[in-house]
């Protein structure tokens, strides 16, 4: 395990009064564990209490922070987990130091309702934001200058992001790897979380249906064989029908239970497997771009120079200079590698 420097991106959590002990424990659990022994000094951890002495949480558990909300003033991201939706309100303290640290430059996250903490310290005003589906309308009513999509998984603006609820805080802190250390170092955390490494950020939250619907067929439940099965051979030339008939499905009746359980189209899926693979062999080969572009499933070189310009940004040159050798990205070539939303 990597061993945190002075190099190393510091993150303060913060721990609100009645804080949900899960989207409190994801960051902790992402960033707090290290790295491996090829990736740079790794992420800092500090989690800072809003409030000194014991804080309350869930069935009476009782929390403790070591350090106080001036942790904030060095912190390069902070996370703000959710907050219980029971009247909390955010202390003027906590809201002018998430205001200071943006304004220095720190990237502020929030986890599911904590962009209730992001939104009453005016930080998301005119801007898209992510939370849990079921405080959507809330989120609105009490903040109508932010642009709620309460369908995203996670939203990446760059010096803000914002997740939904529960899995969706896991998805968004392993895009920041991503962003930070590449692929590869954010798989590899999913692996030890034993957690899928990569879910889009504008794949569809599990929303309550708006009227009656269908239970699925015994055969629909649960597509995760067909996806194992297409990622393993993503240098092939798959068709949508192909992973139909492995499914056991009907072309349209697959289709709609792929939306419903993916939350986008098959062919937009495969596309985005192909640029993950494609980026984790840049990242870890020295192979050329048209070779990647064939194990990756994506043609030619200049095909994967159109998928990599619209999915990220970036070319795949670039993208490999910026995680190979061993050091850290700059925040602004972060921040490109990472501009496309669930990218």
């Amino acid at each position: 395990m990597a061993t945190p420097s002075a190099s190393a991106i510091r993150v303060a959590v913060v721990l609100l009064a009645e804080s949900s002990l899960f989207e409190l424990a994801v960051p902790c659990a992402v960033f707090g564990q290290g790295g491996d022994e090829a990736t740079p000094p790794w992420y800092e951890l500090t989690l800072c209490a809003t409030a000194p002495g014991v804080q309350r949480g869930p069935g009476g558990l009782r929390l403790e922070a070591e350090q106080g909300i001036e942790a904030l003033d060095a912190a390069d991201l902070v996370i703000v987990p959710a907050c219980l939706m029971n009247g909390y309100e955010p202390p003027a303290a906590l809201l002018d130091a998430l205001r200071a640290a943006h304004t220095r430059g720190a990237r502020i996250a929030s986890l599911c309702s904590g962009a209730f903490v992001l939104a009453a310290a005016g930080l998301l005003d005119g801007r898209e934001a992510a939370t849990h589906w079921m405080y959507a309308d809330e989120l609105r009513r009490r903040h109508p200058r932010v642009d709620v999509n309460e369908h995203a998984l996670y939203v990446d603006g760059g010096d803000i992001l914002t997740s939904a609820g529960t899995a969706a805080a896991i998805d968004l802190c392993l895009h920041i790897v991503r962003g930070d250390y590449g692929t590869a170092a954010a798989a590899e955390v999913g692996r030890r979380m034993v957690v899928a490494p990569h879910r889009e950020g504008d794949q569809s939250q599990y929303a309550r249906p708006k009227g009656p619907e269908r239970p699925a067929t015994p055969t629909a439940k649960g597509l995760a064989a067909v996806l194992d099965w297409a990622v393993a051979r993503l240098d092939r030339p798959l068709t949508v029908a192909e992973l139909a008939a492995r499914a056991g499905l009907g072309l349209r009746t697959f289709e709609r239970h792929f939306a419903r359980e993916v939350g986008t189209t098959p062919l937009k899926w495969l596309n985005q497997q192909r640029v993950v693979q494609a980026r984790v062999l840049l990242e870890t080969t020295d192979l050329p771009v048209d070779t990647v572009a064939e194990r990756s499933g994506l043609g030619t070189g200049d095909g994967l120079r159109q998928h990599f310009r619209r999915a990220l940004g970036t070319t795949p040159a670039a993208y490999r200079r910026t995680f190979r050798g061993g050091a850290r990205p700059t925040a602004a070539a972060a921040a490109t590698a990472g501009r496309a939303r669930g990218a």
